[in-house]
Parts: structure tokens; C-alpha cells; sequence
């Protein structure tokens, strides 16, 4: 072959060479498939144990040598309002989420045979904790649990290593226009003043509990109050219903004592609140404030069940906060 035709066949193939590495350099990395099996997850157990004579249904899940977050459902649901958040903390925390009695899948006693007040399912939830063994504990506080777990952190501060507030009010300034009617109940007791309370433990009021406020309805499962439904429609629990809404009334004299508690205790506080709702609104998450030195606040775009919409959200917050606060 003549030097001539060498040199013109030797520089395309030098420019093919160059286009491939030129190429290969630009060409869209293969991205990395993450084996989901390989992910590590802990199961949740559903359990019951005898609880002060009364059978308590709870979820479990996560080493019991890691440190422990309680979980206090509030009205009108059950430990289901966790379920989610359970798996998301139980991979670097031990989690326990008990059913109160009367609701979820825990035994509902006779009226004439157990006090449904706030006294009494604080003593529940305090026996709960004995016969689980459980020392020492962080709180997560929504609705109900605010002033059942309250009592409890009054009672034993030592034992507090931290407190996630979700919509649960310690402060006069929590109960505004959704309260008018209860405190029309708790000042005349009658039978036509309870009555008129029925509506929110209706499936339509349970309905617009879940998804009043929210960003997005159709994200919100049906199967939450068609759930709570189960417990509610048993014989008697309507009146029970309307005996802890009477009862609710004992709470307010205990804000002071509750607040003297943050101030001399001083807990490591998350609040994580769903600013949008009409149950407790965000006027109740600011006066923590007032009390707390170590609080984190975070205000949700989303009602009253805020771990329906903003359930991963809340999880970081509160893996990130309980790792600041050396809770791990």
C-alpha cells in the first residue's frame, strides 16, 4: 500500500477512536438498582397483654435494647394511626404503640366496671409500661395522648428522655371554636348537649377528621375511619365516647402543673403539628415556647391526622432531633 492512501485511512480510523472514547465519556451513566430486599426492616408484632384486669392490644416492633418511643394515639382512632411510623422508627428505635381501652382491638369493659376518664387510661398506659419493662422512654403525644402521657411525665419526669408533640394541647390557647360545643357539655351535662357531640364520631364526622385540612384528599385511606368505625358501632361506646369528652374537662386545671413540669424538667421537645387543623390549630403549639428551652417546632401543611400526609417528613424529624439530642 502506498504511503499516500496509509496516512488517509490511519486518520479516520484515529477520529473513530476519538468519537468512541468521546462517547463512551458522555454516554449516560447505568444508574445503581438499589436491592429493596437487601434493605433491612424490623417486623411489627401485634400483641395483647392483661393490663389492671384489662386485656391491651398492642404494636411492637425494633430491638428492645435500643432506646424506646411510645407512641399515644388519640380519639377517635387506635394504634393504626402508627402504623406507618412504626417501620419508619422501629430500624433504629424499640417502638410500642398501645390501643387504649375501649378502642382499636383492646377490650372495651362495662361502663359500670371501669372509669373511662383520663385518671384512669394514664394508670393504664403507666401499668403498660411496668409490665413491659420499659425505664426509661421518649413520648409521641397526638390528641388523647397529650394529656394522658402528661400525667405520666408529671408523675415521673426522670423517666422522660424526650417528647414528640403532634396536635396535643397543654395551653388554654389550644381550645378555641371546635371546643364551644364540649365546653357547652362540660358546664350543663345533659343528655341533649351530649347529643348534639355524637355527629363527630359519625362515619361522616370521623370522615371529616381525617381529611379536613389536608392537601390532598385522595391520599387519605378510607380504611382509617371504616377501622375506627369497628370500635365505635360496639354496644356502649358512644357513651363511652361522651364520658371522655365530659371528662376532658379534668385536663385544663392541670395545664399549670404540666407547664411548671416543662419548666423545671425541661424535656427535649419536637413539634411536629399540622397547622391546619380545627381540632387542636396551631395557637396550642406556639406557648410551648414560653416553657421549653430545647423545642423544635415544625408547622405541617396538613390537618389533624398529620401522619396520614406528612408521615415521612415527620419520621425524619424526629430520627434527626432524637440523634441532636444524643438519643440513640
Amino acid at each position: 500500500m502506498k504511503t499516500k492512501t496509509i496516512k488517509p485511512v490511519l486518520g479516520i480510523l484515529l477520529l473513530a477512536i476519538l468519537s468512541l472514547g468521546i462517547f463512551a465519556f458522555n454516554a449516560p451513566k447505568e444508574k445503581k438498582v438499589i436491592n429493596i430486599a437487601k434493605v433491612k426492616t424490623e417486623p411489627t408484632y401485634h400483641k395483647t397483654i392483661k393490663i389492671n384486669g384489662v386485656d391491651i392490644f398492642y404494636r411492637e416492633a425494633g430491638n428492645v435494647n435500643k432506646p424506646t418511643i411510645v407512641l399515644l394515639h388519640g380519639y377517635p382512632t387506635s394504634s393504626h394511626m402508627f402504623r406507618n411510623l412504626i417501620t419508619d422508627l422501629s430500624v433504629r428505635y424499640h417502638v410500642l404503640a398501645p390501643d387504649y381501652p375501649g378502642y382499636g382491638r383492646s377490650e372495651q369493659p362495662a361502663m359500670r366496671d371501669f372509669e373511662y376518664t383520663f385518671d384512669n387510661m394514664s394508670k393504664i398506659i403507666e401499668g403498660f409500661l411496668e409490665v413491659k419493662n420499659v425505664k426509661k422512654y421518649s413520648l409521641y403525644l397526638m390528641d388523647y395522648g397529650a394529656p394522658i402521657g402528661f400525667r405520666i411525665a408529671a408523675k415521673y419526669p426522670k423517666r422522660i428522655e424526650s417528647l414528640i408533640i403532634q396536635n396535643g394541647n397543654a395551653y388554654d390557647e389550644g381550645l378555641r371554636d371546635f371546643w364551644i360545643p364540649i365546653k357547652k357539655y362540660w358546664n350543663d351535662y345533659t343528655i341533649a348537649n351530649g347529643k348534639a357531640l355524637e355527629g363527630f364520631h359519625s362515619p361522616d364526622g370521623l370522615k371529616w377528621q381525617y381529611t379536613h385540612g389536608v392537601q390532598d384528599v385522595s391520599k387519605i385511606s378510607p380504611d382509617n375511619w371504616n377501622l375506627d368505625l369497628q370500635h365505635l358501632k360496639r354496644a356502649e361506646n358512644d357513651k363511652i365516647q361522651l364520658a371522655m369528652f365530659y371528662d376532658y374537662r379534668t385536663n385544663v386545671p392541670l395545664y399549670p402543673k404540666w407547664q411548671k413540669y416543662f419548666r423545671d424538667y425541661q424535656p427535649a421537645t419536637l413539634i411536629v403539628w399540622g397547622k391546619n387543623d380545627y381540632i387542636f390549630p396551631a395557637e396550642g403549639a406556639h406557648p410551648y415556647k414560653r416553657d421549653l428551652k430545647n423545642v423544635e417546632t415544625h408547622l405541617l401543611d396538613t390537618g389533624h391526622f398529620a401522619l396520614e400526609e406528612k408521615g415521612d417528613e415527620i419520621a425524619n424529624y424526629i430520627i434527626k432531633f432524637l440523634k441532636k439530642n444524643n438519643i440513640k
